[in-house]
This record gives C-alpha cells, sequence and structure tokens, in this order.
C-alpha cells in the first residue's frame, strides 16, 4: 500500500473512533475499568463524618489539630489489544471484512484509553506472534498501532490463540487490560485462557459475518479456505447440510460464550453489518 493511501486510511479511521472515544466511550471507559489502588494525594484538616483511620498522627501530633490523608485512586493502566492477523479475518460481506471491524473496534478502545492517559501495546498473532508493540502513551503511538492494523501482512494464515495469551503473559508482569479480538476458529486454549484470566482482565471481542452463521442456498459453490488455502465444492442447496452448518454455529457460540464466563472473563460478540459502537457501550455500561 503507498504511503499517500496508508495515510488517508489511517486519518479517515482516526477521525471516526476518537470521535466516539471522545464523545461516547471516555467516561464509560473510565467507569468500566479501575485502577491498581489507591495513591496518597495530599493532607488535609479533619472534618465532621471524616473516617479516624485516615488520620495522619505524625501531621496531627506536629499541628496540634487532626488532619486526615487524602487518597486518589491510581488511574494509570495498560490496555492490550491482541489481534487475530489470520486468513479467516479476512473474510466478509456487505463490504465489510472482519478484519476492518477488528481495526475500527481497536482503533476505539486505543483512543478511550488515549484519553484516560493509559498505555496501549499491541500483539498481532496468527499460529506465531507476527507482530509486538510494546506499551506506551501518546497520539503519535496510537497512530502507529491503526497503521499497522490497516497494513501488516502476516507470515502465517492459520490462528493459535493459545500462543497469543502465553506470550501476554511472558511479557506483561503487571495486570493490564487485554481484548483478545478474532472471530475465534482456533485450537482449544482453554487451560492458557484460565491462567490469563487470573493474572489480567481479559474480555474476548468475537467478530463474525452473517454467513458464518446461517449458510444461503446458492447451489454448487467453490468455496476457498482462507488459512488452508484449499478449494472444495460445496453443496449450499442441501437442506440437511445448511441445518448442520447452523447447529455447528450455535454450538461455537455456545461454547465461546460459556468458556470465557467460567474463567472470569468478558465476552463481546459482534456481527460486521451491525453497530459494533451499541456493543461496546452497552458492555461499558454493564462492567460499570
Amino acid at each position: 500500500m503507498e504511503t499517500k493511501e496508508l495515510l488517508k486510511k489511517v486519518r479517515k479511521i482516526e477521525i471516526k473512533t476518537r470521535r466516539l472515544s471522545n464523545n461516547i466511550f471516555g467516561g464509560e471507559y473510565h467507569s468500566a475499568f479501575k485502577g491498581r489502588g489507591m495513591t496518597f494525594s495530599e493532607v488535609r484538616n479533619y472534618q465532621f463524618g471524616d473516617d479516624v483511620r485516615t488520620i495522619d498522627w505524625n501531621v496531627t501530633a506536629r499541628y496540634n489539630e487532626p488532619f486526615v490523608k487524602v487518597f486518589e485512586e491510581e488511574r494509570e493502566l495498560t490496555l492490550m489489544l491482541i489481534v487475530d492477523v489470520s486468513g479467516s479475518e479476512l473474510f466478509g460481506t456487505d463490504n465489510a471484512l472482519k478484519k476492518n471491524i477488528i481495526t475500527e473496534i481497536s482503533a476505539t478502545l486505543a483512543f478511550s484509553a488515549l484519553q484516560n492517559n493509559d498505555k496501549v501495546g499491541l500483539i498481532l498473532f496468527s499460529d506465531q506472534i507476527e507482530l509486538y508493540i510494546p506499551p506506551k502513551k501518546g497520539k503519535t503511538h496510537v497512530l502507529r498501532i491503526i497503521r499497522e492494523l490497516i497494513e501488516f501482512k502476516p507470515i502465517s494464515k492459520k490462528t493459535n490463540i493459545g500462543i497469543a495469551l502465553q506470550f501476554l503473559i511472558s511479557v506483561n508482569k503487571k495486570r493490564s487490560i487485554a481484548f483478545i479480538l478474532s472471530d475465534f476458529i482456533s485450537p482449544d486454549f482453554e487451560k492458557t485462557l484460565r491462567v490469563t484470566a487470573k493474572k489480567h482482565d481479559v474480555t474476548g471481542i468475537r467478530i463474525y459475518d452473517k454467513f458464518e452463521e446461517i449458510m444461503p442456498d446458492l447451489g454448487l459453490v467453490s468455496m476457498f479456505d482462507q488459512e488452508t488455502e484449499e478449494i472444495k465444492l460445496v453443496d449450499t442447496s442441501s437442506l440437511a447440510l445448511r441445518n448442520k452448518y447452523k447447529k455447528q454455529n450455535s454450538l461455537n457460540f455456545k461454547k465461546f460464550n460459556e468458556l470465557f464466563t467460567k474463567n472470569g472473563a468478558g465476552t463481546l460478540i459482534c456481527r460486521t453489518d451491525e453497530s459494533y459502537v451499541k456493543k461496546l457501550l452497552s458492555y461499558f455500561k454493564n462492567r460499570g
């Protein structure tokens, strides 16, 4: 992609997602994700109703009148975006690839974190770690992340979420807010998710296309698998096949929700032709 075209795409996403994060998600993000704890701010004169446990006895003795310690929430957090860049993310209908929706959601989350003066990091993965950008603050850093989300070309087209989670644990020793953005077509990763969710605040955002939910009747169709690069002839006119496809998809959704919920992680599911804005806002409000 030419530099001029790339910058144009980055700017377009920045304008859209930054407006969302400033006008809608800033306060919701702040409420949904708390700081690591309370840090000392200052001392002030004791007022009726103050907790006596907050009295600063050293200052009180020095001035011969009661003073209390004032604490404030330690707001600095680290947001980690763990983004699936495997071949299946290039699927999409209605002019909306799963990759494009993932990019916009990631940018919205990144600008929400930026507004709250939090660090943002990025892990791009397939069945290996494709790219790691360590957490930092600042608009320039966020724009770099968006550029990578738009133009990065992975080495592998396959998926392994477990490898991405293991990498997160190894590089982030402190607790972080971790969003996994994927279609979750991956080998089993329950054991790794269990460990990760104990160390980090984890949310899985599943992005899917409507034709992954229900197979349309289009007769005999050649289908290309983006991850295995295999071409297969599929008779979509078969009712039995379409019902089996629909049932399997329902089971996949159920498994995804149960897996994350039982391990104390959050879930958010969004179809490519739906408004991710409403989904994110609802998720933040329910957490807050």
